[in-house]
């Protein structure tokens, strides 16, 4: 059973009580105290592993215990510690203690301590001083953490399939991948988000099959809403049409709706569109569909006819993928590295958040944009370089500038500023660039 979503118990272990014994050898008159420290509790570690993909196993087992430190003893020997409970969760789970988020493993092999086991307590030995003799108290061993936290996952991919039920998902990714999902010819085949490693020239694709969509779904209808969350963070989205629909751009536009509805970020994500089936069909009919596509989506998104029965234009879609998943994945590095302080290792909340914020605003014929963040970029921007500004333009679409600014009807030819110098100004679209 596919399951994205957790409650757990979690509890470190106790550390030992301090020993409290005094020594008792021949011929030594009245010994010393010589009771040892106990050991520390267990921690509760867990730790992200690629092979994983659900949550489900936590039905089964929704308390999670580390083992309790052991007791000092005579002759100053300290308790051995309890060992660690380490619990492997999927790359992509996000671990939550109320509202607040504890960690996200976005890394395979990432390690975080959940749940930190108890100190042991001292033994008498270690209160022996010159006024104190024969001291006879021992500490009790600290008691571990225990906390009720919230598993969350959302699976990280490189490409995010999207579409009606019955487009074409699941046979995409059994051909072009290791995935075995299950196929039929009939809607909701797939009931649980599937994935898959494609290689294609000297790179590899994780791709996620996500169940179908249908119109409603990001208000809870049909089965995809449960896993819209997927999407969110795959670096492009490939939108499968089934060639044989009566009308393609109408059901391009219902599920770009849903998309846009889930999440503004969504909306703005890179995305490749496939006809899928294409196999048998003639050409002009292909041709027809493709064009009535073409009118609605975006101006210079790549459209593709393919055949996963017939592996035709596979090659062509996974290096267009490929192309964009490694642009992304840049363009969040550099946002990543941008989000670093120059002299702190660790950064607070609000100076991130503040660091992150941007606005927007009209001012007479021009819209100006407001941001640390996004100032940064600009600053480093060579206007004269059509790359560089297209790389500017794409920096705000991944911040959602690029949502708010058409939120506020700005149009193609418009000026936007970046800072409040008016140093940084450069068409929101460039049409040169985008024919």
């Amino acid at each position: 059973m596919f399951a994205d979503s957790a409650v757990v118990l979690i509890s470190a272990g106790r550390g030992g009580n301090g020993g409290l014994s005094f020594r008792h050898e021949k011929y030594v008159d009245k010994g010393g105290p010589d009771g040892g420290d106990g050991g520390r509790g267990g921690n509760v570690v867990f730790q992200a592993d690629e092979n994983l993909n659900t949550l489900s196993h936590f039905r089964q087992r929704q308390e999670l215990k580390a083992k309790d430190g052991e007791s000092g003893t005579e002759r100053r020997k300290h308790g051995r510690m309890g060992q660690d409970l380490v619990v492997h969760v999927p790359v992509g789970t996000l671990v939550y203690k109320g509202e607040t988020l504890l960690v996200d493993f976005t890394v395979q092999g990432q390690k975080a301590v959940i749940a930190k086991g108890g100190d042991g307590g001292f033994g008498n030995a270690h209160f022996k001083s010159s006024t104190r003799q024969a001291p006879r108290i021992a500490e009790v061993g600290e008691k571990g953490e225990i906390i009720e936290a919230r598993l969350e996952l959302k699976l990280l991919a490189d490409v995010g399939l999207v579409g009606f039920p019955n487009a074409g998902k699941s046979t995409f990714l059994s051909v072009v991948s290791n995935a075995r999902p299950e196929i039929a010819d009939y809607a909701f085949t797939t009931l649980t988000p599937n994935l898959g490693v494609a290689d294609i020239d000297s790179s590899s694709l994780l791709i996620a099959d996500i169940p179908g969509l249908i119109e409603g779904a990001a208000e809870g209808k049909g089965l995809g809403d449960a896993f819209l969350k997927h999407v969110e963070r795959t670096a492009v989205l490939l939108h499968l049409i089934d060639a044989y629909t009566d009308d393609p751009a109408t059901a391009y536009k219902i599920i770009r709706n849903e998309l846009a509805a889930y999440s503004d970020e969504l909306a703005t994500r890179p995305e490749v569109i496939a006809l899928t089936k294409t196999e048998g069909l003639p050409e002009d009919m292909i041709k027809d569909q493709l064009d009535k596509l073409r009118h609605a989506v975006p101006k210079g998104t790549e459209l593709y006819a393919v055949s996963s029965a017939a592996h035709a234009g596979l090659t062509e879609i996974l290096r267009s993928l490929a192309e964009k998943v490694e642009y992304s994945r840049q363009i969040e590095r550099e946002l990543a590295e941008a989000t670093e302080p120059d002299d702190e290792v660790v950064i607070r909340l609000s100076e991130q958040t503040e660091r992150e914020a941007w606005s927007v605003r009209r001012e007479n014929d021009y819209y100006v944009v407001i941001g640390e963040k996004i100032e940064k970029f600009a600053a480093r921007t060579d206007y004269d370089n059509v790359h560089s500004v297209n790389r500017l333009r794409d920096i705000m679409r991944k911040l959602g500038i690029a949502h708010e600014l058409e939120r506020q009807k700005i149009q193609p030819k418009d000026i936007v500023s970046v800072g409040e110098t008016g140093e940084y100004r450069f068409s929101f679209i460039d049409n040169e660039w985008e024919e």
